[in-house]
């Protein structure tokens, strides 16, 4: 692998830092808050999942015990 020296490795880099494109801010913001709310629903589903399971446990603990 040929080695690039300094000088050249801070040129490329500011090159392709310079092809990023970087999203706006109401983006970030859009994005942040689907973030939120996916996670909120998430947590949600799994609380449900847990209880239905739970109670279905408690119940056949309940009639077998």
């Amino acid at each position: 692998m040929a080695r690039t020296n300094p000088l050249q490795f801070i040129q490329q880099t500011r090159a392709e830092v310079a092809k990023v494109v970087w999203p706006t801010r109401r983006e970030v913001v859009l994005t942040t808050v689907m973030v939120f709310i996916m996670a909120a629903l998430t947590a949600v589903f799994f609380g449900v999942v847990d209880l239905l399971i739970r109670s279905g446990l408690s119940a056949v603990l309940t009639v077998f015990g």
